[in-house]
């Protein structure tokens, strides 16, 4: 089990309020992402969660126990660090089995446990390295599979792969998802990159200043964003945002329409304007395109090779179903 209950839980550091008073709910088996940017308070509710911190106010439920003033021990919480911590003159097998040695475990069952860790992490084969002698993905398994053999309710992830290089990411992402579905066990998992939060969560929590702005699965927010924020935050490339004559054409204050939502043409179109950068990847083409509907660059996605550059003339048509509306207040009207 490892249903987690936020109710009204506030941290502040003397006057600095970091986490206004909020409320979750996160189910038993769910990936749930914390996502937001740098300094939106989401490591510091990670760490409210494992007890690494003391809530100012509000209660903390795991499993239906009250663990407000639990200590982290006793919260059956496994915590996944941005840096490994692996002890150095350790091997594999010692690093992972060091918290079950700690705990005062049978050896026999310590055996068990880090050889089904180091089964479901491909580390057989360097169960006797130390960490001078693995990758940083390699590395970061073996801080997994010191999270694993705990068996704990959930698991928690702090921005475990930003030490790592872009390749390196994406592999470790589709592990740490395939591991999820391994074990149908909860993980609530910090980062600050979007993409992440879009491809591997069930449910994603966007946070701004410590406020929670919305909570859904990963369509549900590109499809339907409370507010501008998310609508900015969440996709990539972010939703374009525009306001003055367009918006007041539509009789809102804000209105939104996502890269791939614009009809590219060289002839004709809605707003005429002229190419500024063009990203040509194979598979898209992204241009950031310079018009008069909008004070800064419109950015663009068309499917596979659009054969423009910097300086050529191009026009946009945004599909009226995919329009997203905004009132003056940033708020979604639907």
């Amino acid at each position: 089990m490892g249903q987690i209950h936020l109710e009204k839980v506030r941290k502040a550091f003397g006057d600095a309020v970091i986490i206004p008073e909020l409320d979750l709910q996160i189910e038993d088996g769910e990936f749930v992402v914390f996502v937001g940017p740098s300094g939106c308070g989401k490591s510091t509710l990670l760490r409210l969660i494992a007890g690494l911190e003391d809530v100012t106010s509000g209660k903390i439920e795991i499993d239906g126990q009250d663990a407000t003033e639990l200590p982290p021990a006793k919260r059956r919480l496994a915590m996944v660090f941005q840096s490994y911590a692996l002890y150095p003159h350790m091997s594999v097998r010692k690093n992972i089995s060091f918290p079950l040695k700690m705990a005062g475990m049978d050896q026999a069952e310590i055996d068990k446990r880090v050889n089904n860790a180091a089964k479901i992490l491909n580390l057989d084969n360097y169960i006797d390295r130390r960490p001078g002698q693995l990758s940083g993905g390699q590395r970061q398994r073996v801080a997994i599979g010191r999270a694993i053999v705990r068996e704990p309710a959930a698991f928690l992830f702090d921005e475990p792969l930003s030490n790592l290089d872009a390749a390196l990411r994406v592999g470790m992402r589709l592990e740490i998802s395939e591991l999820h579905q391994r074990l149908e066990t909860t993980m609530i998992y910090v980062t600050h990159d979007q993409v992440e939060a879009m491809t591997m969560a069930d449910k994603i929590v966007v946070l701004r200043a410590g406020k929670i702005e919305q909570v859904g699965s990963p369509l549900d927010l590109y499809s339907r964003p409370d507010n501008t924020f998310v609508a900015g935050f969440i996709g990539s490339p972010k939703m374009n945002l525009l306001s003055g004559a367009e918006a007041k054409k539509r009789n809102v204050a804000t209105i939104g329409v996502r890269p791939e939502h614009l009809k590219l043409s060289t002839s004709e179109g809605a707003w005429k304007g002229t190419v500024k950068v063009a990203e040509h990847l194979g598979s898209d083409t992204f241009l950031h395109v310079e018009s008069p509907v909008h004070d800064e660059p419109l950015t663009v996605r068309a499917d596979g090779e659009f054969p423009v550059r910097h300086g050529n003339t191009v026009y946009l048509t945004p599909d009226e179903t995919k329009i997203h509306r905004f009132d003056e207040k940033g708020l979604a009207i639907r």
